[in-house]
């Protein structure tokens, strides 16, 4: 694994996703991360399916070490300062003023360790009339006008995945790398700030841009119509996804597989903008045709005429699948309590070298020992005190 953050230091205050997930996507790349987590209960989010080890906690603390303090206590503090000294990095995704009534605002942290680089996130900002609102995943998509992009309003529910939670933590890594390659050039330290509502506002970016240009309110449809976005129910129950975009070549390549040449002859359907506008009734027309085969066969055929598609898999297919196989992109890894780590790896590989080491998300406070006397690097043998 090349680690092109290796030597550098990053403590986390963090809980739940969005701060979690920064420091594990600044850990993929090497980082050296220490987790701060509250004595007894750690990160809410360990208990979120019984115990302290939930899926919830796995999916964004892994390739870290966890610490187990109470700044409010003034010995908890000074083990907290002992580490701060030697960070590079200071994460936190408090409510905004919180981080100042346990002792870890800037001000503080910046007095003992002046090349600090501090980040600061929150749900809607730092200050303004929204600054006090508590904020979490749904909340964030939909002061963005994003979750109205997901929800059918033929069945209006919330779907999908805490993409906001997740975003913010990736552009807040963003920033930390931004703001470490400035320091390294000119020794200024930043404090990077962001909040969800900002994150989730800027990954809606195409929808804004799309009111800006051409006074356009985007709704769930919008853009699956004019990129020509498909999916259907096989013979077999499964389903299956088409992207096929503006090239007439993969129009002519979807006719042939379903074997029939001429559907896009019809005037209907003969034009990327008559298949847009008649996007409905091309599902109705194509939907019986794709539920006369398997997922399978349909893979084949779609696959031998070169048309855009995948298999509409569930995360248990997926695992399974060639491509990821060849990829190597599911790694494991043993840890003496919990036992097989399972695990997708970091998608980027540096000079055709995969990241494919990683270590087990850290068991509440399994590393108190190794750091009780500040930052040593992970596996710092523990030196036995006399009885």
């Amino acid at each position: 694994m090349i680690k092109v953050l290796d030597g550098v230091r990053v403590l986390e205050h963090g809980t739940f996703i969005t701060g979690p997930a920064a420091s594990m996507l600044l850990a993929d790349l090497g980082a050296d991360v220490v987790k701060v987590e509250l004595p007894g209960t750690g990160d809410p989010f360990r208990a979120f399916k019984g115990g302290l080890y939930s899926p919830h906690y796995q999916t964004v603390n892994r390739n870290k070490r966890s610490v187990t303090l109470n700044t409010k206590q003034p010995a908890d503090l000074e083990k907290f300062d002992a580490l701060v000294k030697d960070a590079d990095v200071y994460i936190q995704n408090f409510r905004p003023g919180f981080a100042d009534t346990i002792g870890c605002g800037i001000d503080r942290l910046r007095g003992i360790n002046p090349r600090l680089i501090y980040c600061g996130i929150s749900g809607f900002g730092s200050s303004g009339p929204a600054a006090h609102r508590p904020a979490y995943d749904s909340v964030a998509q939909a002061a963005s006008a994003f979750l109205g992009l997901l929800v059918n309003p033929a069945s209006p529910r919330v779907t999908g995945p805490a993409i906001a939670d997740l975003v913010t933590g990736f552009y807040a890594a963003y920033g930390i790398l931004g703001a470490l390659y400035e320091r390294e050039r000119t020794g200024v330290s930043r404090k990077v700030e962001l909040s969800m509502f900002e994150a989730m506002t800027h990954f809606n970016l195409d929808a804004f841009q799309h009111l800006f240009s051409a006074n356009e309110v985007m709704g769930p449809f919008s853009r699956p119509s004019v990129s020509q976005s498909y999916v259907f129910a096989c013979q077999d129950g499964k389903w299956l996804a088409l992207h096929m975009s503006s090239p007439e070549k993969f129009w002519q390549g979807l006719a042939n597989a379903m074997e029939k040449p001429d559907l896009f002859q019809d005037e209907r359907f003969a034009s990327r903008q008559a298949r847009i506008a008649n996007q409905e009734t091309l599902i109705e027309v194509m939907q019986p045709i794709f539920a006369g085969h398997d997922r399978a066969e349909w893979c084949r055929r779609l696959d031998a005429n070169d048309v855009p598609h995948s298999p509409m898999y569930t995360t248990a297919e997926v695992p399974e699948d060639a491509q990821a196989k060849h990829l190597q992109l599911f790694v494991e890894t043993e840890h003496p309590v919990v036992g097989t780590f399972r695990t997708v790896r970091s998608p980027v590989s540096f000079d055709g070298q995969r990241p494919l080491e990683v270590t087990a998300p850290p068991v509440l406070g399994e590393h108190n020992e190794e750091l009780a006397h500040g930052w040593k690097p992970r596996g710092t043998p523990v030196k036995e005190t006399s009885k």
